[in-house]
C-alpha cells in the first residue's frame, strides 16, 4: 500500500477501535513519522497540476508518460513518477499496459516482416471508414514512413478508387521522393493492375501481407488505432469538409508534438523553431 493509503487506515483503525495512534502505528507497522508526515504544496506544484489538468483536458486520451514528455518540451523539471502521482491525486485515466505480441518468425529463424533501415525505405498505406453525423460513411487513407513514424499524408473522401490512391501518392513522391518498398493488404485499391504497373515501373517494390492477418501490417495499423482512438471516436463530422479539417489537425499534432514511446517519446517530426536574428549595428564607419 501506498504510505497515503496507510495512513487513512491507520486513522479508520483508531477511530473504529477506539486505539490511540501510538498503538494502532505499533500493531500496523507504520512509522510515526510517516504518519503525522503533511504534504506542502508549492506554488510551483500548484501551476504544475494546473498544466497537468490542461493538457489532459485536450489530449484526453494521453497517460503520465506521455503527458511528461510533453511537459518536459514546455521545459518543465519533471519525472514520470512525479506526473504519475498527481496524475492519480487528480483521478485521471490511466491507461492498461498493452499486452506484447510476438514477433513473426518462419521455420528457418528468419523474420517474415522487411524492417525499415532508414527514411523513406520502407511505407505502409491502409484504408479506414467512419460516418458523418447523418449516417453517410466516408472512407480515409493514411499514408506511414514506417522508420521516422511520420503520416506522410491522409485522404479523406466518400470514395477513393485506385487512381485516387495513384494520385495521392505521385504527389508524395514529388515532395519526398520515391520510396523503396510499400506496404499494404490484399485491398483491390492496392492490388489493382493499375497500382501494381505504375509502381513497378518506377521501381517501388510492393509488400502484401498475408490475407487475414493485419498484424503483418503492424506500424499502420497501430496509427490507425491512434487515429480512431484520439479523434474519430471523440469527434462528430457534421459533413466531410468538417471532417478533412479536424483529420488534417490531428495529423499535424501527431507529426509535429504528440510525442511518440517508440522514438524516445519524441514526435515524428518535431515543429521547427526559428531562431531569433537580432540585427548588429555596425560602430565602425567603413572609409
Amino acid at each position: 500500500m501506498s504510505p497515503s493509503k496507510r495512513r487513512k487506515l491507520i486513522l479508520q483503525v483508531c477511530q473504529s477501535l477506539a486505539v490511540s495512534e501510538r498503538r494502532a502505528c505499533k500493531v500496523l507497522e507504520q512509522c510515526r513519522l510517516t504518519q503525522r508526515y503533511v504534504s506542502h504544496i508549492t506554488d510551483g506544484e500548484e501551476k504544475l497540476v494546473a498544466r497537468i489538468i490542461e493538457l489532459a483536458t485536450q489530449y484526453g486520451r494521453y497517460g503520465y508518460r506521455r503527458m511528461t514528455a510533453m511537459l518536459r518540451q514546455e521545459s518543465w523539471q519533471v519525472n514520470h513518477k512525479r506526473v504519475e502521482r498527481i496524475w492519480r491525486k487528480e483521478g485521471l485515466k490511466v491507461p492498461q499496459k498493452q499486452p506484447k505480441r510476438g514477433r513473426l518468425w518462419l521455420n528457418d529463424g528468419s523474420c517474415i516482416r522487411l524492417r525499415p533501415l532508414y527514411k523513406d525505405h520502407v511505407w505502409s498505406y491502409d484504408f479506414m471508414t467512419a460516418r458523418t453525423s447523418d449516417g453517410k460513411s466516408f472512407r480515409i487513407l493514411a499514408v506511414l514512413d514506417e522508420y521516422t513514424r511520420e503520416c506522410l499524408a491522409i485522404l479523406v473522401e466518400r470514395h477513393i478508387t485506385s487512381q485516387d490512391v495513384i494520385d495521392q501518392l505521385f504527389d508524395l513522391f514529388i515532395l519526398r521522393g520515391i520510396p523503396g518498398y510499400i506496404r499494404s493488404d490484399n485491398g483491390p485499391e492496392f492490388t489493382s493492375k493499375a497500382i501494381r504497373d505504375w509502381l513497378t515501373h518506377l521501381g517501388v517494390k510492393t509488400l502484401f501481407i498475408e490475407p487475414g492477418s493485419p498484424w503483418e501490417n503492424g506500424y499502420i495499423e497501430s496509427f490507425n488505432g491512434k487515429l480512431r482512438d484520439e479523434l474519430l471516436n471523440r469527434e462528430i463530422f457534421t459533413n466531410l469538409a468538417e471532417a478533412k479539417i479536424l483529420i488534417e489537425q490531428w495529423r499535424r499534432e501527431y507529426n509535429q508534438i504528440r510525442p511518440h514511446s517508440a522514438l524516445h517519446y519524441r514526435p515524428p517530426a518535431p515543429e521547427a523553431i526559428m531562431p531569433v536574428i537580432i540585427p548588429v549595428r555596425l560602430t565602425e564607419k567603413v572609409v
